[in-house]
């Protein structure tokens, strides 16, 4: 059992063993001094060895039985509910979030591998004709060896949201896990690959420069990938010379549109999970809130109220109502835009409390702040944020709100507030985003019979539902002349 006062060695698990020629420390974001796992280096070897025995073990996979495959990663399911129990401190230690998140995660991820995978026997059937001239079948057939990059932010159910279709449709699978959260995860891929065949599910460590030679591959035929905008291009860099198959899910700059109709109190009820849960540092977050101008003193005010009730610490701590960001880089990045802001002409509004004010030296912690009065064209509004920051953006018709949630190079997801169910639909459907939530906005507004993704530049293709694992298979077509 892996606890607080244990440092777990994360190594490779390539064909089924844990291998580390050389290892770094993981520090806790809200307790730097404090290591919390050691992680194996890749290097360019690592990438060809995984790599190779993905491939070698396509062919026994491909030729599983789906019904097999089902069973096998149904169990896999279970495996990943039943380690929240252990696992999910040791990755609020890792991604900085609170406990309920880290167990949200698991949850998801064992949520997400079920249905993915209960769908497959009716997606995988193949369809076929038979008349007088011939006899056809389109057969769907796995790519080959896939790649998966994950982020640190919701590590578990977005692996998940990646290995379910890609395993289930006959596909072995290379995942690397983010060098910010990767020993939980890894742990509990550990248990998974124990009830597969050696080389169907493989992970290897590293920085961007084992995700770029995982891309390039020969061998690899499929890549997925979580994060940011800018690594999503050099993906596509990266795959281009081999022509593989691509996901992407990107960045976000997601909009929420409160309509003149709707209730402030109800609202605000639902929609600050969605701004500050994960400390901010979630794709679909909101991340730009649009207000009616003659309602906005009032729905500022009472905004500000709400949130100068949160509680900022570590993330084991129970009262913490979020905790610090993940790493320095984000941090840097916040404080300055934090900075920029405080020197613009807009209002920045530092509301919260500090749990431990002596420890917060100790942790990448930022308060949650409120921008009011600022423009739609601030750099707080245009940017992803990715922290415990929201700008209140007054608007003075629909047709402007519209043009203005629409006004950016993302289109993840969006929200839509009001008291009229119609009035709401309406709106939704002139908003460019993958998805559009009417009265809610977290994760609460998941659902997996939605497929998910975004638009623009947050991203190509999607995840979840039949479409997800469409993405993971050919279609071979079949044709006899009689």
């Amino acid at each position: 059992m892996t606890t607080q006062n244990t440092v777990p060695q994360i190594g490779h698990l390539i064909d089924g063993e844990m291998s580390a020629a050389r290892l770094r420390e993981v520090h806790d974001p809200g307790r730097l001094d404090e290591v919390v796992a050691q992680v194996a280096v890749g290097t360019a070897e690592d990438v060809d060895r995984v790599v190779r025995a993905a491939h070698a073990a396509f062919p026994g996979w491909r030729d599983t039985p789906v019904t097999e495959r089902v069973r096998k990663l149904l169990a896999a399911a279970e495996v990943v509910a039943a380690s929240a129990g252990e696992l999910a401190p040791l990755l609020v230690r890792e991604h900085g979030g609170v406990l309920w998140e880290a167990q949200a995660d698991f949850a998801l991820g064992a949520g997400t591998l079920q249905n993915n995978v209960s769908l497959a026997e009716d997606f995988l059937r193949p369809v076929q004709f038979d008349d007088e001239q011939c006899f056809i079948s389109v057969e769907k057939v796995p790519r080959g060896v896939a790649v998966a990059i994950v982020p640190w932010n919701m590590p578990v159910v977005l692996t998940m949201m990646k290995l379910a279709p890609a395993l289930v449709t006959g596909n072995t699978l290379v995942l690397k896990p983010s060098p910010f959260a990767p020993a939980a995860l890894t742990l509990v891929l550990e248990k998974i690959a124990a009830g597969l065949p050696p080389g169907v599910l493989n992970v290897v460590h590293g920085e961007g420069d084992v995700g770029a030679a995982l891309s390039a591959h020969p061998l690899v035929r499929k890549v997925v990938f979580t994060g940011g905008t800018a690594t999503g291009r050099k993906v596509i860099e990266a795959t281009a010379p081999t022509i593989k198959n691509i996901t992407l899910e990107l960045g976000g700059n997601d909009p929420a549109i409160i309509l003149d109709d709707a209730d402030t109190d109800a609202v605000l009820d639902r929609i600050l999970k969605g701004v500050f849960t994960r400390s901010g540092q979630i794709c679909f977050a909101v991340k730009r809130i649009y207000v009616p101008r003659g309602r906005y003193r009032q729905f500022a005010d009472a905004l500000c109220g709400r949130v100068d009730e949160y509680a900022v610490g570590h993330g084991l701590d129970p009262q913490a109502s979020f905790g610090p960001l993940n790493n320095e880089a984000q941090f840097k990045k916040v404080l300055s835009l934090l900075e920029q802001t405080r020197n613009s002409s807009a209002t920045l509004v530092e509301l919260g409390r500090k749990l431990d004010p002596s420890s917060w030296d100790n942790g990448y912690y930022v308060l949650p702040h409120v921008v009011r009065d600022v423009e739609h064209t601030a750099p707080v509004s245009c940017e992803e944020q990715f922290g415990p920051v929201i700008p209140l953006i007054a608007y003075d018709d629909e047709d402007q709100v519209v043009s203005w949630a629409n006004d950016s190079e993302y289109g993840l997801c969006s929200s839509v507030w009001t008291t009229d169910p119609d009035r709401g639909l309406a709106m939704a459907r002139r908003i460019e985003a993958g998805s559009t939530f009417i009265n809610s906005h977290s994760f609460d507004a998941l659902d997996l019979r939605m497929p998910f993704g975004g638009v623009k530049q947050s991203g190509i293709g999607r995840e979840w539902t039949e479409t997800a694992l469409s993405a993971y298979v050919e279609d071979h077509a079949i044709r006899r002349q009689k």
